[in-house]
């Protein structure tokens, strides 16, 4: 009768621990089947924040520039990161702007409101029109009335391109603004394989809409019009004629609105001044010629769209001294 209690408690621990058994060999049953799934949805996961496959493919003009001396250090595809918000996209090509691969259409566009002081800079900017390289076509174009008046359409005949360069008219009503005249030549630009460049002297004024506001509408729209077409935009900053030329209000929103569209296109603005033209344009149009010879023509496959539109991009490399200028947006197809 003593030994009947002891015997059914041992019976309950024996019960106790097999259940424990169980479940634990149940669970670890579980976790082998579960294992290979639980790796597959993370190597899919991984697979899309790290390089989209699926998309669309972009191309855009890359300026390679050092960030400290004149050596321009060689950059690979493998070197070249590209982010559409957190999703890493696949690079395909990575390819230098040279040899077969050198085409070029490259407009000056300059603003007919321009003050008449830029009569001595017009040597340095035919200059740079003849020096241009052999197989690039080059264009002349003025801003005049919102439209970009074209007095030699791209040609390879450089001495001619130079010869159409002439004095701007140098008054307000030559110009209601050169935005409008960007996103003209913008619109009208044939697409092509080759580079689409413009160098535009301007100050950037927009009478249309004023000053005061970083969001001009008709700045962004130009911006826009440009990044659709792939067109890198660079300015030369150039006071216009009569009250607009001396007016530092006027000139320093000019400015900011030039610096903004050259950011944003990926190319380059120069001269930060009040008081006139800048005496000599011949450093601006050097670095503006050394930048075509750092340029690449990148691919990748950007995110699968339903709608065809502008998409944010970053681009990112581990190289050291390295920057990769490009515009901050590109045009994507919708997916099909």
């Amino acid at each position: 009768m003593d030994d009947e209690p002891v015997n059914r408690n041992l019976d309950s621990q024996e019960v106790y621990m097999q259940t424990l058994t169980l479940r634990y060999r149940l669970g670890l049953m579980a976790l082998v089947l579960m294992t290979p799934m639980l790796v597959i949805g993370h190597g899919t996961a991984f697979a899309q924040s790290s390089a989209n496959t699926n998309g669309a493919p972009v191309r855009m003009i890359v300026t390679v520039e050092a960030k400290k001396g004149s050596e321009m250090p060689a950059v690979t595809r493998e070197d070249v990161i590209v982010y559409e918000g957190k999703t890493r996209d696949q690079v395909t090509d990575w390819i230098p702007a040279q040899g077969d691969h050198a085409g070029l259409e490259f407009f000056v566009l300059i603003d007919d409101s321009a003050g008449f002081g830029l009569d001595t800079q017009l040597r340095d900017i035919k200059s740079f029109i003849s020096t241009m390289p052999a197989s690039a076509k080059v264009g002349v174009a003025y801003m005049q009335n919102g439209v970009a008046k074209i007095e030699q359409d791209l040609t390879t005949d450089h001495d001619l391109a130079a010869k159409a360069v002439r004095l701007p008219l140098g008054y307000l009503g030559a110009n209601s603004s050169p935005y409008f005249s960007l996103s003209d030549l913008a619109k009208r630009w044939q697409p092509g394989d080759s580079r689409h460049e413009v160098l535009m002297v301007s100050n950037g004024v927009d009478p249309y809409y004023g000053s005061g506001d970083a969001q001009d509408p008709y700045v962004d729209a130009a911006i826009e019009d440009s990044q659709r077409a792939g067109i890198v935009v660079s300015a030369i900053y150039a006071p216009g004629g009569g009250h607009f030329g001396h007016s530092r209000w006027l000139n320093y929103w000019g400015q900011i609105y030039l610096s903004k569209l050259t950011e944003e296109t990926g190319g380059e603005g120069y001269y930060i001044g009040f008081t006139g033209p800048a005496p000599d344009f011949s450093p601006f149009l050097k670095d503006a010629a050394e930048r075509l010879n750092h340029q690449y023509l990148l691919t990748f496959i950007a995110k699968p769209q339903k709608k065809s539109g502008m998409q944010s991009v970053k681009l990112r490399t581990e190289l050291h001294n390295v920057d990769l200028v490009s515009a901050d947006r590109v045009y994507v197809p919708a997916s099909e």
